[in-house]
């Protein structure tokens, strides 16, 4: 059977890269960076469209898919950030603004190119906003079967403490994600992912691969650093060492800061400063530095071969932090792509 997809917001390929290894052909990826470009068209082979949404015409995405195409797939996951629990306390903000009206333009691409399958992955707090009932309106207004659900990843092998919101539509029948894979008595954990990867100091790059690279870290974080225990927080530094917050008593509720995680417990979110010993517990188990950018790759279940840039596509750490802690982690995108295949043979296949 001819079946392509195509991905839009399709970042670095993340989403991408699990539905080919479901055995899905996605053909073409589109998204507002053009940083993206090489790690996307080097690791899935992929064509790489470097357009925003708004400018793009459901035409022009019709035109991807090869004339035979039997089944077209259209998936992606709008940028989320603002409709995030990290972000809840800014209410109204252009970023929240623009986020809404970019699920809109899906929706209208949806219309547009009516394709036989439709899969959105987004933060579960979208499930509460009217952007998300105005979505919902479009798929059944095209006649679509559709069914979401929060995700938690680590049932698919994603070792982070992490839920998404996986939406799967059809022109075909009722479709829905696939059984759990996981459960708690045998997660992947932190170790199963960079367990063997080489030691490294703060503000290192290994000379073996360059993206297992860590950021500095001041002397007083080091300090920090060095009196953090596998779970703990701040709480367990001399009183020398903690801020001004933390003495208070409403600082007693901040714990999930200046942690370290523990080697065999899946690891927190990995967001976009996962790098950043501050900004989460993301204190590597038993190493005094953060998370490297190639231990986050790997924690976003990324193959330890994945190229995201090269001597001719250089790119800033920071910018490689935003890009990793975007994307769609490709475990996730492979349950998504084998819950589509499922459905497709179920409803199509001889």
């Amino acid at each position: 059977m001819k079946i392509y997809a195509v991905d839009l917001f399709c970042g670095v390929g993340g989403l991408t890269l699990g539905l080919q290894q479901a055995g899905i052909n996605v053909i073409a990826g589109v998204d507002l960076e053009n940083a993206c470009e090489f790690p996307y068209v080097e690791n899935t082979r992929a064509r790489f469209l470097n357009r925003d949404i708004k400018m793009l015409s459901g035409k022009e995405v019709d035109s991807l898919y090869p004339e035979d195409t039997e089944v077209k797939i259209l998936v992606g996951c709008a940028p989320c950030q603002p409709f995030s629990s990290y972000s809840n306390r800014y209410k109204n903000t252009p970023n929240k603004e623009r986020s809404m009206n970019l699920l809109l333009e899906f929706g209208r691409i949806i219309e547009e190119v009516q394709p036989d399958i439709v899969s959105m992955e987004n933060v579960p707090q979208l499930r509460k906003t009217d952007v998300f009932s105005k979505f919902i309106d479009i798929l059944k207004k095209n006649s679509y079967f559709y069914s979401y659900s929060n995700v938690f990843v680590p049932d698919y092998g994603v070792p982070q403490n992490r839920k998404r919101l996986v939406l799967l539509a059809s022109k075909y029948s009722k479709i829905s994600i696939i059984k759990e894979k996981y459960n708690q008595s045998n997660y992947l954990t932190v170790r199963d992912f960079i367990g063997d990867l080489k030691p490294l100091k703060a503000g290192e790059v290994d000379k073996t691969d360059s993206l297992h690279w860590s950021a500095k870290l001041s002397e007083k974080n080091l300090k920090r650093i060095k009196q953090s225990r596998p779970g703990g927080s701040w709480q367990d530094w001399d009183d020398s060492l903690k801020l001004e917050c933390h003495k208070k008593k409403t600082g007693y509720s901040y714990t999930a800061v200046y942690g370290r995680m523990e080697w065999d417990k899946v690891a927190p979110t990995i967001t976009t400063k996962f790098y950043g010993y501050g900004n989460g517990r993301f204190g590597h188990p038993e190493q005094n530095r953060a998370l490297s950018l190639r231990e986050g790759a790997l924690l976003q279940t990324f193959p330890r071969n994945y190229k995201f840039f090269d001597k001719q596509h250089p790119l800033s750490f920071f910018k490689l932090g935003v890009l990793i802690g975007n994307a769609v982690p490709v475990k996730l995108g492979k349950a998504i792509g084998e819950s589509i295949f499922k459905h497709i043979y179920l409803s199509k296949g001889d």
